[in-house]
């Protein structure tokens, strides 16, 4: 089983909440890729007989997963070279959790960020694609150029959703300086 240690970054935060949420078996997608660690942990979890469908708009983050999941063997995986708001042209079946990390790749060009605009499209789509009680979960890094604007219009598009058919759940350090992380949870009523 794959488990959270520590408590001190959003991503591992974000592996207890997603526990008992990912099924084997289940289809997710990982909005944006990255480096992969993201895409390597649900393709854990959900199995050989899951998917994971992965996006990215950086063919470095592409490269980097692509290592990492043929180091894992792993055949559920499908990496996809486009952005997120695209989600809805590949991904056909209903989903048990969305995973993005908003901001940068780290350990490359910063100016290439994720943008509201995108970002509030691939929500939007991604709300719709996912089955009853699942999961959009949601890290916002908002340290950056353009990381706040983006964090605040995730937030007053959030805020709006119909408590009747959505929860929205937030969580942050709030003892870290500099813009720390933020980890949003949404969750589809069945």
């Amino acid at each position: 089983m794959l488990r959270a240690k520590y408590i001190n970054k959003v991503t591992e935060v974000n592996k207890i909440y997603l526990e008992n949420i990912i099924n084997e078996g289940d289809v997710v997608v990982d909005a944006t890729m990255g480096n992969g660690y993201d895409t390597i942990y649900l393709a854990k979890k959900v199995g050989q007989s899951g998917k994971v469908y992965a996006f990215d708009v950086q063919e470095e983050a592409l490269k980097s997963t692509s290592k990492k999941v043929t180091k894992e063997e792993l055949e559920n995986v499908e990496l996809i070279l486009d952005g997120h708001q695209n989600m809805d042209k590949y991904v056909q079946e209903e989903v048990s959790c969305i995973v993005f990390n908003l901001g940068y790749l780290p350990r490359a060009k910063h100016q290439i960020i994720t943008k509201s605009d995108t970002t509030l499209e691939a929500i939007k789509k991604g709300l719709e694609l996912l089955k009853p009680n699942g999961v959009m979960s949601i890290a916002i890094y908002s340290g950056h150029e353009g990381g706040m604007e983006e964090k605040n219009a995730v937030y007053e598009f959030t805020q709006t959703l119909d408590q009747n058919y959505f929860n929205v759940l937030c969580t942050k350090f709030i003892n870290q300086i500099n813009n720390p992380p933020e980890l949003l949870l949404i969750e589809k009523k069945g």
